[in-house]
């Protein structure tokens, strides 16, 4: 069975004020009755309705109007668009539980200490603790520093090997892209000198 367009009765009023469709397809498109239709047209049934254009809302296309205009047989075919929900899993929070967010603090020094190029920030958003942590851990100026141990945060499940892979590659282009713009800028000076 063919799914009913959206306000049907204003919708019914909009294709007999703006169509030239039969009362039987405006009934059948609409699922009303013929003689609903016709009470549409002789301003006897839904009085005070405001016409709504199936149209503009994505139900009806102006070409399906014209061939069923054209055709009186054909019946009226609802646009049935199924949308597509997405969600993107990189931009999914992961839930940790209490028992993992003390460990935080201990996955921020593991990555420090074994990799050292990361930026205080990727850090940050890897293990889920703010920037200022980080660097507090990193100057060992940290509230509980004496008493953290570094504990490799894909082992206990903060973040995947893929997620350290990908940030450690994105460290070690910009410090390729630093060295880069370290050296053009040594020349351009030597070159000025000269």
């Amino acid at each position: 069975m063919s799914k009913a367009p959206l306000m049907p009765m204003a919708t019914a009023v909009w294709l007999v004020e703006n169509t030239s469709l039969t009362f039987k397809q405006i009934a059948d498109f609409c699922k009303l009755h013929e003689v609903e239709i016709q009470g549409i047209a002789d301003g006897e049934v839904a009085k005070g309705i405001v016409g709504y254009n199936p149209i503009i809302s994505g139900q009806l296309t102006r070409e399906e109007i014209k061939f069923s205009s054209e055709d009186q047989n054909r019946p009226l075919n609802i646009v049935d668009k199924e949308i597509e929900i997405r969600n993107d899993q990189s931009k999914v929070k992961k839930y940790v539980p209490l028992s993992k967010r003390q460990d935080k603090p201990d996955s921020a020094l593991w990555l420090l200490k074994n990799h050292s190029i990361l930026k205080d920030s990727q850090i940050a958003k890897l293990v889920g603790v703010t920037k200022s942590s980080v660097t507090s851990i990193r100057n060992k100026s940290y509230w509980n520093y004496n008493s953290l141990n570094a504990k490799d945060p894909v082992a206990m499940g903060l973040f995947s090997q893929k997620e350290l892979l990908k940030a450690i590659e994105k460290a070690e282009r910009r410090i390729l892209k630093e060295k880069k713009d370290k050296e053009t800028s040594h020349l351009s000076i030597k070159n000025e000198n000269s």
